[in-house]
C-alpha cells in the first residue's frame, strides 16, 4: 500500500480488508483474533508485515487508531479518525463495513473511468503520432522534428498525469488535502460530489459516537477528524468557544456556510424534537447516495468530454492538413 500511484487494485485490497473485519468482530471475535485470521488469509502479500506489525502494537497496549497510527501512512488519516470514532462508540464493526463499501464504490468508479477513456486516449496517441508523419515526407523532414512533435507532447502530459494522481492521493497530510479540496471544490459535480460524501461521513460518525454516549461537543470533534474533508474539519474544530459558551450546536451549523440548508434544516429539526440519532442516520443515507450518484455522472462525462476535445483536435488537424496540401498544390501552379 505504500507504492507511488494507488490503482483499482488497491483500492479492492483495502475494501476486502476492511471487509473481513467487519465480518470477523460482527460475528464476535476479537480484534486480535481477527487480524490472526486476515493474516493467514490476506487480500494482498503486502498486507501480512503490516497486520503483523499492528498485532504487535496493540499487544502492546495501544488501541486500534493509536497502533494504525504509529504504523505511519499504511492508511489514510481520515480511515483512522472514522475508526477512532468506531471504537469511541463501541461500533468498530460498523465503521469497517462503511469503509469496504465506501472502496468500494471507490474501486469500481476508477474501473469505470478508466474503461470509458480508453478510446479517446487510443485516439489522442493515434493523433499525436500520425498527424506530424506526413512531414517526415516533406523537403524539410526529418525524425528529429517528428520525436519533437510527438514524444515531445506526450512526455510532459504524462509528467502531469503523474502529478495530478500522486497529488489526489489520501494519504498526504491535512495541509496537501486542503489545498487538493480548494481546487476541486468549485469543479460542476466532482467538488459537489466530494462534498456530499464528506457530510454523510460525518453524519454516520456522530449518530455512532452520540448513540455510545459520548457528549455532543466531543462527538462533533471526533467526528470532524473523520470525515476527510480538512475545510469541514477546520470549521468544526473553531466552534469550541461558542459551544463553551452554550451555544447549540443546531445554532452554530445554521450560522456556517459549510453546511446546506437540507442538512442545516434536518439536524436542527433532530435537535429540537429530541430524534437526532435517527435524523442523522437519514442524513447519512441521502448524502452517500447523493455523493455517489454525482461521481458516477462525473466517471460517465469526463471520458465523453475528452473525446470530444480529441476528435475536435482531429478534425482541426485534418482540416489544416488539406488547406495546407490545396495551398502547396496552388502555389506551385496546379490550378
Amino acid at each position: 500500500m505504500n507504492g507511488i500511484f494507488i490503482t483499482p487494485g488497491h483500492f479492492a485490497q483495502r475494501a476486502a480488508f476492511y471487509q473481513q473485519l467487519g465480518e470477523l468482530t460482527g460475528a464476535g471475535l476479537g480484534m486480535m483474533a481477527a487480524l490472526e485470521q486476515i493474516q493467514r488469509h490476506p487480500p494482498s502479500r503486502s498486507y501480512v508485515e503490516p497486520i503483523q506489525r499492528l498485532r504487535s502494537e496493540l499487544t502492546h497496549g495501544f488501541t486500534l487508531s493509536e497502533s494504525l497510527r504509529r504504523l505511519g501512512p499504511w492508511l489514510p488519516e481520515f480511515d483512522v479518525a472514522l475508526l477512532h470514532a468506531g471504537e469511541q462508540s463501541g461500533r468498530l464493526d460498523v465503521c469497517f463495513r462503511s469503509l469496504a463499501d465506501y472502496y468500494n464504490e471507490r474501486m469500481r468508479l476508477i474501473r469505470q473511468m478508466l474503461a470509458d477513456l480508453a478510446y479517446p486516449a487510443f485516439l489522442f496517441h493515434f493523433a499525436i503520432f500520425i498527424m506530424p508523419f506526413p512531414r517526415l515526407f516533406g523537403p524539410n523532414g526529418n525524425w528529429m522534428v517528428y520525436l519533437a512533435q510527438t514524444f515531445g507532447v506526450l512526455i510532459p502530459l504524462y509528467g502531469v498525469l503523474a502529478l495530478f494522481i500522486y497529488a489526489a492521493q489520501s494519504r498526504h497530510g491535512e495541509a496537501w488535502r486542503g489545498r487538493l479540496e480548494a481546487l476541486i471544490r468549485p469543479i460542476p459535480i466532482l467538488g459537489t460530489g466530494r462534498r456530499y460524501l464528506a457530510l454523510s461521513r460525518l453524519a454516520a460518525a456522530l449518530e455512532a459516537l452520540l448513540r455510545a454516549g459520548v457528549t455532543i461537543i466531543e462527538a462533533w470533534e471526533l467526528a470532524a477528524n473523520a470525515c476527510g474533508s480538512p475545510a469541514l474539519r477546520r470549521t468544526i474544530i473553531a466552534w469550541r468557544p461558542e459551544l463553551d459558551a452554550g451555544r447549540t450546536p443546531a445554532e452554530v451549523v445554521t450560522d456556517s456556510r459549510q453546511f446546506p440548508e437540507l442538512f442545516v434544516s434536518q439536524y436542527s429539526t433532530g435537535e429540537i424534537s429530541g430524534q437526532l440519532d435517527d435524523t442523522l442516520q437519514r442524513l447519512h443515507r441521502y448524502y452517500r447516495e447523493e455523493g455517489w450518484r454525482k461521481l458516477h455522472a462525473f466517471a460517465q462525462w469526463t471520458p465523453r468530454g475528452i473525446y470530444l476535445c480529441v476528435a475536435l483536435m482531429i478534425a482541426y488537424h485534418v482540416v489544416q492538413f488539406w488547406i495546407g496540401h490545396f495551398r502547396d498544390i496552388s502555389n506551385a501552379g496546379g490550378f
